[in-house]
């Protein structure tokens, strides 16, 4: 009868924005710890909003990140921070 090991492993490291390619990333805006979020832009002109933690984004028009942009300082998404 064969033993099994157990040996603890270490999960590996998330992605981040930073290490996809084509895409120049801003410093992380960072809130209370590890809530980052990064803004960036590629050479074709759209824009990224993702976090540091996983290589996921958001990606649309530079036009449609400033729409959002000023909605956020309207105040159209103060609901969700209720």
């Amino acid at each position: 009868m064969g033993t099994t090991s157990t040996t603890p492993t270490t999960p590996p490291a998330p992605a981040t924005p930073s290490a996809t390619a084509g895409i120049a990333w801003d410093e992380a805006f960072c809130s209370e710890g590890a809530n980052c979020f990064r803004f960036g832009r590629d050479a074709e002109g759209k824009a990224y909003i993702g976090t540091t933690d996983s290589a996921a984004y958001v990606t649309d028009s530079i036009d449609a990140l400033r729409a959002l942009i000023s909605a956020v300082k309207a105040g159209a998404a103060d609901h969700l921070l209720a």
